[in-house]
């Protein structure tokens, strides 16, 4: 830490005395300049603790003096007594505590050379604790690096370094580590510098944080942002260039690894639809340690190629390997589940959180079925996109044929006739039972998917439920009773 001028008035060998703006005492010093001129500003360049015996200072000219070292930024003026004066001039006191410069009084007997060396030795030592500081940060960060911490040991690593907060963000922006956690609230904030930046460094605030924002030197461009209470001192800023390098390199090899795993994935679901399933779940066990065991659920999601990349990467980063194997296909991604409803529940929540696709799941199959399961998992898909719907199930795709076999009249008049009082009450303004009754369904009657999907909390649609079961007097419970609200609202959908 830098030698402040409260620390040089403590070296009691010096004597100095404070004479005015002991409340700025706490400025760094960054260096000593001994100097007669009146106007000095010339030669300096700020943060400097001027010497002067104010060989040619009085009472007139003092004060202007004074607001030209302000201007020049400097640190304090060191005032020698005893040679020039005999005491600082009451007029240069008087401005500098106005402006709030601070002031110190230099004895006869106190050489400013004696000064110099306190100021000297402190800036030595403080280069010389950045220097370790540096050598331990980067040390400490190029083994966490080499470690089995990765990109994420390295963002935490370096956010204690620095006493900060750290986020790494990938060329969407989007937050993949952060240190703390409750740092991934400060993206926000830096949303417009982030659309600012193409290369390099930018320095912002959020809040009372200095922030630095530095591109990542990947093909993938990525960004580092780092935020401390105040500017990053060279010991800091070694560290975090240190620390985007590292990152950088960790980022490259990932890239490739993760890339060459995924045309592995490519490959091994090209076999299992061509029928070689033992050759699949040999290698699913050797690369992966375990295989997702069958029966599956087929799972397609179709959709703009950052979607596909962004889906496969929340399956990677939130599925086992025992519960879903998954691979890209042409424009989809293909996630086979067991069969177990949570799990397919879940692939589909990590569909829409990467936005922007369009998916079908297949009927529980067997490994020798997969090649069906995928065209069923497809066709659901297809549907999917052309209603302009998130997902599909392939049984309820398939499910709609039988309104073909249904006369027409009489299946209008089963519909009005049961989704009657659900209108009647929507038309009073009361509430959106039909709306909610068609999400809740076509969600299997999963609370959180189907409440997430009408922006509403799960207990509202709870009790919307119950209403609709009060209105009809029909027990929503009945997988019979379900299968014919979903029939008339089909039938009332087509008319």
């Amino acid at each position: 830490m830098a030698l402040t001028l409260a620390a040089l008035v403590a070296e009691r060998p010096l004597g100095l005395r404070v004479r005015a703006a002991e409340a700025g005492l706490d400025r760094p010093i960054g260096w000593v300049h001994p100097t007669e001129l009146t106007d000095p500003q010339d030669f300096l360049e700020g943060g400097e603790l001027l010497l002067t015996t104010g060989l040619a200072l009085d009472e007139t000219t003092s004060p202007e003096y004074i607001r030209r070292l302000v201007d020049a930024g400097v640190a304090g003026l060191g005032f020698g007594v005893g040679l020039s004066h005999e005491s600082i001039p009451r007029s240069l006191v008087d401005t500098a505590e106005e402006v709030g410069l601070p002031v110190l009084e230099v004895p006869r007997k106190t050489p400013f050379i004696a000064i110099t060396r306190a100021v000297s030795r402190a800036v030595a030592a403080d280069e010389y604790a950045s220097l370790v500081r540096t050598g331990k940060g980067q040390q400490e960060l190029t083994r966490t690096a080499v470690g089995k911490g990765g990109p994420g040991g390295v963002v935490r690593k370096l956010a204690k370094l620095v006493d900060g907060w750290v986020l790494l963000l990938d060329s969407a922006g989007r937050v993949t580590e952060a240190a703390p956690a409750s740092a991934r609230d400060s993206v926000d904030e830096v949303r417009e510098d982030l659309a600012r930046l193409r290369a390099g460094t930018l320095v912002t605030s959020v809040g009372e944080d200095e922030v630095v924002l530095q591109t990542l030197e990947t093909r993938a461009r990525g960004v580092l942002v780092v935020g401390t209470g105040g500017p990053l001192d060279a010991a800091g800023q070694h560290i975090v260039n240190t620390a985007v390098s590292l990152l950088s390199l960790a980022l490259e090899q990932n890239r490739e690894h993760v890339a060459a795993l995924r045309y592995l994935r490519t490959g091994l679901f090209d076999l299992l639809v061509s029928g070689q399933d033992e050759i699949v779940m040999s290698a699913l066990s050797t690369v992966w340690g375990d295989a997702p065991d069958a029966p599956w659920r087929v799972h397609a999601f179709e959709g703009p190629p950052g979607a596909r990349q962004a889906f496969h990467a929340l399956l990677e980063a939130e599925t086992e390997a025992h519960e879903v194997f998954f691979a890209h296909s042409g424009t989809a991604v293909i996630a086979a589940a067991v069969a177990d409803l949570s799990v397919s529940e879940r692939v589909v929540r990590l569909a829409a959180r990467a936005g922007g696709l369009h998916g079908g799941s297949s009927e529980i199959i067997g490994i020798a079925e997969f090649t069906f399961g995928v065209r069923q998992a497809e066709q659901a898909a297809g549907v999917a996109k052309a209603r302009g719907v998130e997902f599909v199930p392939y049984a309820d795709h398939a499910g709609r044929g039988f309104l073909e076999l249904v006369d027409s009249p009489a299946a209008q008049a089963f519909s009005d006739s049961l989704l009657a009082p659900l209108r009647h009450h929507d038309e009073t303004g009361r509430g959106e039972l039909v709306a909610s009754l068609t999400c809740w369904l076509e969600h299997h009657g999963h609370w959180d998917l189907a409440s997430a999907r009408l922006g509403v909390h799960r207990h509202t649609l709870r009790n919307r439920m119950r209403k609709v079961a009060e209105l009809t007097g029909r027990d929503l419970d009945s997988p019979g009773v379900r299968a014919e609200f979903w029939l008339a609202l089909q039938v009332s959908a087509r008319t």
